[in-house]
């Protein structure tokens, strides 16, 4: 055995031996490999990688099956099968705009080349070969176990990200994803993080996928406001909010805007629209041609595929009564007014 290879069987033995551990439970199991996935780990060569999920199970069954020695890599020797040109276009890509992930340079090349490109994992080590791949830095977030809504408008999640400075001006993406699909249901961008855009990304989701059962967000003052009480409470949908610095059930609408930062961002960074409205024009397309039209790593389905695959259409909301839960209602003191005298609590004033 190559020192090389028995110190790669090391490495992956030394991630997986406290979740193989027989004692423990699949819930156990399951947080404890979230956890390893979510964090850097040091290879023998002194190289930082992260180990997915389904690599640690994969771990974890070959040494069950075969002990340390299943570990080990073989030594059988691999040509290299993807030609020259693909890597050079990939790295160019790459310093292109060098937030692109490893993920958007493929789809990219697979959009504009006729042969076949090389696999994510393939662009991703060649990039770390080059010193090109960045992470952000920061401590892993907390594991948590797996929700998942049991149909399509069970549950929305709602979430504001961030956006760019569009004609001199910040922007904010208030958006819904359904949880069991993970099809973007609503979502506008606008000028401010108020309950004004927030109805106005609800409102589109409501015409076009229909009533959820509940919506879960979280504290911020959008969220809490009384109009989106109102529209709740008129159209029968429960409203949760999440306890604060408590993130479960949150990580879907938090994926998905990575997903926008490292698809969708960094492709506008490069030719940036000139107002908002080309903003949420380009953000419409990239969302209903690509995201909700491109299979789900977690679900093997696409969001819309997912969303609709049961035939029968959602029941989409009348327009009166969309009308009617977005009416805003608040309570005023009436002043009286005699003789062009108006009555203040204070006392007399000219009107």
């Amino acid at each position: 055995m190559g020192d090389a290879r028995r110190d790669v069987g090391l490495f992956r033995y030394a991630l997986i031996r406290e979740a193989a551990d027989l004692s423990l439970s699949k819930a156990e199991r399951g947080l404890l490999v979230r956890s390893l996935a979510a964090r850097d780990h040091v290879r023998p060569d002194g190289t930082h990688v992260r180990v997915s999920r389904k690599t640690l199970d994969r771990w974890i069954r070959m040494w069950r099956a075969g002990g340390f020695d299943a570990l080990v890599p073989s030594d059988r020797q691999i040509g290299a099968r993807t030609p020259e040109a693909m890597l050079d276009l990939a790295v160019k890509l790459k310093a292109e705009q060098p937030k692109r992930t490893a993920a958007q340079v493929v789809a990219i090349m697979g959009a504009s080349q006729d042969d076949p490109v090389p696999s994510r994992r393939t662009v991703q080590r060649h990039f770390a070969r080059l010193g090109l791949n960045t992470r952000p830095d920061g401590t892993p977030p907390d594991a948590f176990g797996r929700f998942e809504a049991a149909a399509r408008n069970d549950r929305w999640t709602g979430d504001a990200l961030h956006g760019p400075r569009i004609a001199g001006a910040k922007t904010y993406l208030f958006a819904f994803i359904d949880d069991h699909s993970r099809l973007l249901v609503g979502y506008r961008w606008g000028r401010a993080e108020d309950t004004v855009r927030l109805e106005a990304a609800f409102r589109h989701g409501l015409s076009s996928r229909g009533v959820p059962r509940s919506v879960y967000v979280d504290n911020g003052a959008a969220y809490v406001a009384s109009p989106l009480l109102r529209t709740c409470a008129v159209l029968g949908v429960r409203l949760v909010h999440s306890k604060p610095r408590r993130p479960e059930g949150r990580g879907k609408i938090e994926r998905f805007f990575r997903t926008v930062r490292d698809q969708f961002l960094v492709e506008i960074d490069v030719h940036p629209p000139t107002d908002l409205a080309g903003l949420n024009r380009l953000f419409t397309g990239w969302v209903e041609t690509v995201y909700n039209q491109r299979a789900h790593t977690e679900t093997g389905e696409t969001p819309l595929a997912r969303f609709t695959n049961s035939g029968v259409p959602p029941a989409i909301p009348s327009a009166a009564a969309i009308h009617e839960a977005f009416l805003w209602s608040e309570k005023r003191r009436v002043t009286k007014t005699v003789e062009g005298v108006r009555i203040s609590r204070r006392g007399l004033a000219v009107a």
